[in-house]
């Protein structure tokens, strides 16, 4: 059942400091100084866990919101026996976001974005009356479809053709959500493109990715789970990114748990992870630069085709912006890791077979990454490890329920005419607009 929450917090620029209400879908320091992320500071300096809430919203004492909505599952965090013997590591606690009954992990769509959609639709919102747009490579548009669906939220929903595989579900999608897609050969960043013309017609307004404050915070309870499992901060934390918004979020949800106080004062090193040979921000951390190297749209697009974990495959990540990946590894430490397609493939093979459920390619980079760091001697045997596993159980959900896939209601060549895409997506939602 949804509900009422009364979390209590305002939004601070990272600009200029300004602190504001959150009361307009805030995305940006109203002073517009320069570009930085807003941050969320809750009256709760202590995080309260209500486990009469249901799913997620159990955390909402950290989380940016106001209801709960239907249909919410939680991260899981366990102690890792087959995976730790494997690697020689005492301590290591996975996190699990995805399907898995047998552990208590209920995320249908067998992904960590639930934890970003629920969230950004149970924000205070001044657009209620409109239709949210999301650009997504795959699993966020899953997320967010059955999310709205289920919760009668318009949605606009962009994503590149060659991804649409990423689009399945068990029950019909409602009429409030609607598709559409860009032609086969084009890839998130042609999404993300795609989105920001729908933007311009009236009465539609971007979800605003990692610049919305429940999208990181929702991503943060990954690090709630595996703190108040583990009764301390971890030392590390691995994660596959593409954005780089989920290690984002780990790090500023570890700086509320530092105020806190009892869990301990350190930060956790963020070791995070690309799926070779789509490494750009691999290539800008060696490089010590703030800035994204330049790099050949062509060439990116066919690194793209390459990976397999898709999902990884952003050319606009949240890294240089202020409050941004950049800074954060800055502050912590951390280290980038180049992932081949074959490593993850065996690393996946390898967590099936000794934890006991399958992980999505993105997770089974994280995975590969931690074999390199713990082969590496990177990470000692003693160390406190938390394992962001951000997809997993989907080929155990799709054997138990049948799958049908959602298709689009219009697709669009890489370089589209503005207009009429307006126009095209305008009709879409005549019905739900007039």
């Amino acid at each position: 059942m949804s509900g009422f929450v009364k979390t209590k917090y305002h939004l601070q620029s990272l600009c200029c400091g300004e602190c504001i209400e959150d009361q307009n879908w805030e995305l940006s320091c109203p002073n517009k100084d320069h570009i930085a992320l807003l941050r969320a500071f809750y009256d709760d300096r202590q995080l309260v866990i209500d486990e009469t809430l249901p799913g997620l919203y159990k955390f909402s004492s950290w989380l940016p919101v106001y209801k709960t909505l239907n249909g919410s599952g939680a991260p899981v965090t366990y102690k890792s026996e087959g995976l730790a013997n494997r690697l020689g590591l005492k301590n290591l606690y996975i996190t699990f976001n995805g399907y898995w009954p047998e552990k208590g992990a209920l995320m249908e769509t067998g992904t960590f974005k639930e934890c970003e959609a629920y969230a950004v639709c149970a924000r205070i919102n001044s657009k209620d009356n409109g239709v949210m747009v999301v650009a997504s490579a795959g699993n966020t548009a899953r997320a967010f479809a059955k999310v709205c669906s289920e919760n009668k939220i318009p949605i606009l929903i962009c994503v590149p053709q060659d991804n649409l595989n990423a689009l399945w579900f068990t029950k019909d999608i409602d009429p409030c959500v609607k598709l559409i897609a860009v032609e086969s050969g084009g890839d998130y960043f042609d999404a993300i493109h795609l989105s920001n013309l729908a933007c311009q017609i009236e009465g539609f307004y971007p979800e605003g990715g990692s610049k919305n404050v429940a999208r990181r915070d929702g991503m943060g309870t990954t690090v709630l789970s595996a703190v108040s499992t583990i009764g301390k901060i971890p030392d590390y934390y691995f994660q596959a990114i593409g954005s780089g918004t989920g290690a984002v979020a780990a790090w500023e949800a570890n700086m509320r748990f530092i105020e806190d106080g009892r869990f301990g004062s350190n930060s956790m090193k963020l070791m995070v992870s690309q799926n070779s040979p789509f490494i750009p921000i691999k290539e800008a951390w060696d490089a010590d630069s703030r800035e994204m190297l330049p790099f050949n749209d062509e060439v990116a697009r066919k690194q793209v085709e390459e990976i397999i974990a898709k999902v990884l495959s952003n050319r606009k990540p949240t890294y240089g912006i202020t409050g941004g990946l950049y800074d954060a590894m800055k502050e912590v430490g951390g280290e980038v890791f180049e992932v081949t397609n074959q490593e993850a493939e065996e690393a996946g093979r390898i967590f099936a077979e000794t934890e006991g459920n399958d992980v999505e390619p993105a997770a089974a980079v994280a995975v590969a990454s931690l074999f390199q760091a713990a082969l590496q001697g990177k990470v000692s045997s003693e160390s406190i490890i938390m394992l962001n596993i951000t997809g997993g159980g989907i080929e155990k959900y799709k054997s138990e329920n049948k799958v049908a896939y959602l298709k689009p209601q219009l697709v669009f060549p890489l370089n589209p005419d503005p207009k009429s895409v307006r126009d095209q997506v305008k009709m879409l939602f005549q019905d739900l607009l007039l």
